[in-house]
């Protein structure tokens, strides 16, 4: 079989798909997480500890130096600032913990319900057959029902 066959197959099944789906769920509920911590929970978070806006934290290595210009040729070429930006990485930090968070609640929301799911089945089932001592106790009963009515007639 070929390679764009097999491919094909893959994917045209179930899971292919679905994981495509997630995926694509997940890129929009992470922008949507983003949008949450950058635009609603860090501005009151940064007005309480003073005022900080955390985009813009950082801590510069080594500061900018402009271009230097004499009689309008370059004498010095521009050197960007190196600086460390954690004021972003404490919103990615945040982000990827209200994300985790969300995810363990639908995990725990979905095991939830397979777990009554499974227990109703269970249920189900043991209402429909009985166990193997309740089918022994029924033959042991039965078979004494007819000894007693033979020792009867």
């Amino acid at each position: 079989m070929s390679i764009l066959k097999e491919f094909k197959q893959f994917a045209m099944k179930g899971n292919a798909m679905e994981l495509a789906v997630a995926f694509i769920m997940g890129g929009a509920f992470g922008k949507i997480v983003s949008s949450l911590v950058a635009d609603v929970i860090m501005p009151p978070l940064g007005l309480v500890v003073g005022g900080v806006n955390f985009s813009h934290l950082k801590l510069t290595l080594k500061s900018a130096i402009p271009q230097k210009l004499e009689q309008g040729r370059v004498v010095q070429e521009a050197v960007a600032e190196v600086s460390l930006n954690y004021g972003i990485f404490l919103q990615n930090v945040l982000d990827f913990i209200i994300i985790a968070f969300a995810m363990f609640l639908a995990v725990k929301a979905i095991n939830t319900v397979k777990a009554k799911i499974a227990e109703e089945e269970q249920k189900e089932a043991e209402r429909s057959e009985p166990s193997e001592e309740v089918q022994l106790l029924q033959q042991i009963r039965d078979a004494l029902l007819k000894d007693s009515q033979k020792k009867a007639d």
